[in-house]
């Protein structure tokens, strides 16, 4: 992450129309699709859970999505503050890519609710599962939405002809992209280890007492 914020605040060349204000596409970006991914592998564990019965797979889904969560968050921050700076707008609701994206954050931010208003057990987990799926369907709208959009908000840097930057932009962004998501796998995996130690200890607890 150090490496990526040097890369974008020194070596990554200012860009002609937006200048210092873009190099937060160096984050903002990354952090978009990182959350993406994220609400993806927790449909994906949802759906594993739903296959096979192990129950392993829910408290996957459950880290995955609250790690989307957060960089949904991360998203929606990074995003209102280049909008503002670049184009004087924090935020407008005519651009559907944005309300698009807020869908799906709000619709997982849901999840959370469904999820602790339920007693723990195979009933929460296989209610929890069906509506991580359910969410799984606004991701490609999602980003699709990004890519066909032609207003000022999401300019489309990545063409059929290839990235639309320099060497050096490109460098900064893959580097940046490798950051976040090593990143996120770094949280995902904490968490997740933070969590099944609680969950066997309160099960050692009720063997004991």
């Amino acid at each position: 992450m150090g490496l990526a914020v040097l890369l974008a605040l020194i070596v990554a060349p200012e860009d002609a129309d937006q200048g210092i204000s873009q190099r937060i596409f160096y984050i903002h970006v990354p952090i978009a699709l990182t959350a993406y991914f994220c609400f993806g592998l927790g449909a994906l564990k949802a759906l594993l859970l739903l296959w096979r019965g192990d129950e392993r797979y829910d408290l996957e889904s459950y880290v995955a999505i609250h790690q989307g969560t957060i960089f949904g968050s991360l998203t929606l921050v990074t995003g209102a503050l280049w909008a503002k700076a670049s184009w004087g707008v924090w935020w407008t609701w005519d651009s559907n890519q944005l309300v698009l994206f807020l869908v799906l954050f709000l619709f997982y931010c849901a999840y959370f609710m469904l999820r602790f208003s339920l007693p723990e057990g195979a009933r929460r987990a296989r209610s929890s599962a069906v509506y991580a799926l359910f969410g799984v369907v606004l991701i490609p709208v999602s980003f699709l939405a990004i890519r066909l959009a032609e207003d000022f908000i999401h300019p489309t840097v990545f063409t059929r002809e290839g990235p639309q930057m320099s060497g050096s932009m490109f460098l900064t962004f893959v580097v940046s992209w490798s950051a976040v998501t090593l990143l996120a796998y770094v949280l995902y995996r904490v968490e997740l280890t933070g969590k099944r130690i609680d969950r066997d200890l309160r099960e050692l607890r009720e063997v004991l007492s």
